[in-house]
């Protein structure tokens, strides 16, 4: 009887034991918390989200009253698709990447005003609204030729939007703009115009260069002409003043001298051939053989 008296009071000893160590490890584990790199632990005390977070580490805390929610303060990304109305009112599908993460500073807020489900109830809608007011101030045809324009538009009007609950956007990239088959059919022709249009330039530039070198050209040997006409004219002159001259000498050594006169007129007489015959009443000569 003692013996099992004795058993008893050994089984319980044990069972009480068994259950403060049981109790100690509850309590251990329930005031301590390990807070990941990359993340940060949100304060609460019996429902109340305190201001404070535990950073990376070891963090011993209240059993049982106080909570800790870890949220991912890394840089998280997300892909959204949605359509737009341009300036133009042509319909845009817009396709975009958001890279953003939470400030540590701010997740306590966060956490108490909206929750872990921020991206759905947060994030999203803004991405959304930011789009859609962005891409409305642009034509289809500027938001081809300004893309990068329009997307520091969206991330400026996102952050403003999100920064209130600590959420900051990193970067926003526009994946694809899609436009309605109607308006890809109208710039593919605008472009197959304005190729036709410099095609038409360049052919009236080169028909205006070929008409100047031809102008040129005829200019040329229209100068050419005229300098060898002037040179002619010239060569007609300068001939009819020396005969001029040569007269005009003649004349007056004609006009000093009238056994001069005489001679003139022989040789204006003359026909240019010497007497056949010469000699007195007795004697006759062939002047020819001598001539010959």
């Amino acid at each position: 009887m003692e013996n099992n008296t004795r058993k008893g009071s050994a089984v319980k000893r044990i069972v009480i034991t068994v259950i403060i160590v049981f109790v100690l490890l509850v309590l251990a584990v329930s005031s301590t918390v390990t807070i990941q790199s990359g993340t940060v632990g949100v304060v609460s005390v019996l429902g109340a989200v305190r201001d404070n977070t535990f950073g990376a580490g070891f963090h011993v805390k209240a059993p049982f009253v106080t909570a800790v929610t870890k949220m991912d303060i890394q840089t998280q990304k997300t892909e959204v698709s949605t359509a737009a109305a341009s300036k133009d009112l042509q319909t845009v599908a817009v396709v975009a990447a958001i890279n953003y993460h939470i400030d540590a500073q701010g997740a306590s807020q966060l956490y108490r005003e909206v929750g872990m489900t921020y991206e759905q109830k947060i994030i999203a809608p803004a991405i959304q609204e930011s789009i859609k007011s962005v891409i409305a101030r642009f034509s289809a045809e500027e938001l081809i030729t300004m893309r990068q324009t329009v997307s520091v538009g969206i991330k400026d009007e996102l952050s403003d939007k999100v920064i209130e609950y600590g959420i900051i956007i990193d970067e926003f990239n526009i994946i694809n703009f899609d436009f309605s088959e109607e308006f890809n059919n109208a710039v593919e022709a605008k472009q197959t115009a304005q190729q036709d249009a410099l095609k038409a330039q360049q052919e009236l530039a080169r028909i205006t260069i070929e008409a100047q070198q031809q102008v040129e050209q005829a200019k040329a040997e229209a100068e050419a002409i005229k300098a060898r006409a002037d040179a002619e004219a010239y060569a007609i002159r300068a001939q009819a003043e020396a005969e001029a001259f040569a007269i005009e000498v003649i004349q007056k050594q004609l006009a000093n001298s009238p056994e001069s006169i005489i001679e003139y007129r022989k040789v204006e007489k003359w026909d240019g051939q010497l007497p056949v015959v010469s000699g007195g009443s007795n004697t006759i000569l062939d002047v020819g053989t001598f001539v010959e």
